[in-house]
């Protein structure tokens, strides 16, 4: 006998009437099977919708509290140790000035027309930044407080190519002295011209006129550093020797060998990446050798340069090393300083106490491929470069308390400290 055939289903639209039916009890109804389950799955997907948005509210929420939180001083607060209450400016490879607030360590960018910097001078009053561009060619001059760019030029034109050594502007922001050479384009060639001092008016954008350089050797890259006389009417030239202009009409008025009359066997000034942030107007502490004419060896010694007086204190913190570099910084107030030690491989930092007039400590940190270091405005030690991390150490390099991470590697000689009074608003 054949089974009797299953009756089909009746599919019913879900209607509004059946909102209230239970699935449970619609299931005994076999026509109206499919749409209690329809009718059910509908309701189950009302209430996840309902569900979802009741959550992605209550997230809105959260982070609207967190976001409030983050911006509020109480998330800003400093750290620990702080090193300090300053701002730290810093070139970019990206293109532009990084500022680095000491006590929060919180990050804010400087956008700069004339692209990644080759090298940034604070003035004197510590008002403005005067900024050297990657091609040595352009300037740009940054305001502190208020972080923009208020001013920009070049010296070059699209035949005739001036790119600068070195520069410094005097502290009335009138003149800005530069050495530099320029090259030319012929018809068949450039022609390279001879290194020359060049003083341009700041405020009329031209070139005031132009000096020979006569000093032996020539000026090359970070080998001749210019200051300028606390009045401005001065101009320092440092190479093996200090050689005096009168800063209005470039004429030579004296000249200094620092190691008269303080010692014959004394070596030269090396500017090298130079930091006085630390040193009063018209000084400046620095390294320098000198002949030990009892032991037949070179010593290292610091020295004070006072060049209105034109003498130099020294006193010596141990034999010169073997091998590697050393660069040196002063800690803020003047009574700490510190050496670091830089060779493939193996790298000292050298706390020396400048009121003791001794090493206190030499403490191996970890190496880099290369190095810089600063002092903070509290005395913590600052280690940068190559790269775009700052590790923060404790004040006699012993232990490594922080990082600071960028957003891209930072730029050889431009990393600068302004004290909060200068960036304080007025």
């Amino acid at each position: 006998q054949r089974p009797r055939p299953r009756p089909k289903p009746t599919f019913l639209t879900c209607h509004p009437f059946l909102r209230g039916i239970d699935a449970r009890v619609s299931q005994r109804f076999y026509p109206f099977h499919s749409c209690a389950i329809v009718m059910n799955r509908t309701r189950q997907a009302r209430r996840s919708v309902a569900e979802s948005a009741q959550m992605t509210r209550q997230l809105a929420s959260v982070l609207v509290v967190l976001t409030l939180a983050a911006g509020s001083p109480a998330a800003q607060s400093p750290r620990a140790p702080s090193a300090g209450t300053g701002t730290i400016f810093v070139g970019s490879y990206s293109g532009h000035l990084t500022a680095i607030d000491e006590a929060t360590e919180t990050v804010t960018k400087i956008p700069l027309k004339t692209g990644a910097p080759y090298a940034v001078r604070l003035s004197p009053d510590r008002s403005r930044f005067y900024v050297q561009s990657a091609n040595q060619e352009r300037f740009e001059v940054v305001d502190v407080r208020t972080r923009q760019s208020i001013d920009s030029f070049t010296l070059s034109d699209a035949s005739h190519h001036v790119r600068a050594l070195a520069y410094e502007v005097d502290p009335q922001h009138r003149t800005m002295v530069i050495v530099a050479h320029a090259a030319t384009k012929l018809i068949d060639r450039w022609e390279i011209g001879p290194n020359e001092f060049i003083l341009y008016d700041l405020v009329q954008h031209k070139v005031m006129r132009t000096v020979p350089w006569t000093i032996d050797p020539e000026p090359s890259y970070f080998s001749v550093a210019l200051r300028f006389s606390p009045d401005g009417k001065l101009l320092y030239v440092f190479g093996n020797e200090v050689t005096i202009y009168d800063a209005a009409t470039m004429e030579q008025v004296d000249t200094w060998d620092l190691s008269r009359p303080t010692d014959t066997a004394m070596g030269r000034f090396d500017p090298g990446p130079w930091d006085d942030s630390a040193d009063q107007p018209g000084s400046a502490t620095s390294l320098f050798t000198m002949r030990d004419a009892v032991m037949k060896r070179k010593l290292l010694v610091v020295g004070k340069i006072n060049l209105a007086a034109k003498t130099v204190d020294v006193f010596p913190i141990g034999p010169e090393p073997a091998t590697g570099s050393l660069q040196f910084t002063v800690g803020p107030g003047g009574t700490r300083a510190h050496v670091l030690r830089a060779e493939i491989g193996h790298h000292e930092l050298w706390t020396i106490d400048l009121v003791k007039r001794a090493v206190t400590s030499r403490i191996d940190v970890p190496t880099r491929t290369r190095m810089q270091m600063r002092s903070s405005s509290s005395g913590l030690v600052y280690i940068y470069e190559a790269g775009s991390m700052i590790e923060v150490y404790s004040a006699d390099a012993s232990t490594l308390l922080r990082t600071i991470k960028l957003d891209s590697d930072m730029m050889y000689a431009t990393f600068v400290i302004v004290p909060a009074s200068a960036t304080a608003p007025k």
